[in-house]
């Protein structure tokens, strides 16, 4: 196992219970550790949610964390998976000064070469939407922000796992004992 620190989606099967967020961040507070991103949301397995969180530490460190993660009741299952074992997206709004539309073609150039997308136009401003990997999206950040960007907001992680994970298996054996 290595103790060189790596960038982790961290994968959480639970019940759907209150509280349960500041008991799961509260684990890595308490090792200081930052979580870059999270996300909640409902799982492929109805009445379970699915937790994606992104953090970057050695793998030692990440086996011990999801057996703590492990301990928590309404904590079905947890995994852990390096981004080569992964597929996954980011997804994040611009909102910019709608006078940039009309000053030349060059941010509907920067738009189009980061495969980006206007979907809102007011008078005042317009918003840009980009769903990709963290560096295109960091890209298209450093290629606007000479504009002004007036807002920006990025969500968490959304990712599945290369490897079939055995939830779904796992919930069934556990609903026939």
């Amino acid at each position: 196992m290595s103790e060189q620190n790596t960038l982790y989606t961290v994968t959480i099967y639970t019940e759907n219970n209150i509280g349960l967020l500041n008991r799961i961040s509260g684990i890595f507070q308490r090792r200081h550790i930052n979580v870059e991103s999270i996300n909640s949301s409902v799982s492929e397995i109805e009445n379970v949610t699915k937790w994606i969180m992104v953090v970057n530490l050695s793998e030692v460190r990440m086996k011990k964390i999801i057996g703590q993660i492990e301990k928590q009741v309404e904590v079905i299952k947890a995994y852990y998976h390096t981004e080569a074992e992964t597929i996954y997206q980011e997804s994040c709004i611009f909102k910019m000064k709608s006078s940039l539309l009309f000053d030349g073609k060059q941010i509907q150039l920067i738009i189009n070469e980061n495969k980006a997308q206007i979907v809102t136009v007011e008078a005042e401003f317009f918003v840009i939407e980009k769903s990709g990997k963290k560096e295109e999206i960091d890209r298209l950040y450093r290629e606007l922000s000479p504009f002004g960007i007036m807002q920006f907001t990025r969500a968490g992680r959304i990712a599945v796992t290369k490897d079939e994970m055995k939830i779904s298996t796992l919930l069934q054996e556990l609903q026939h004992h």
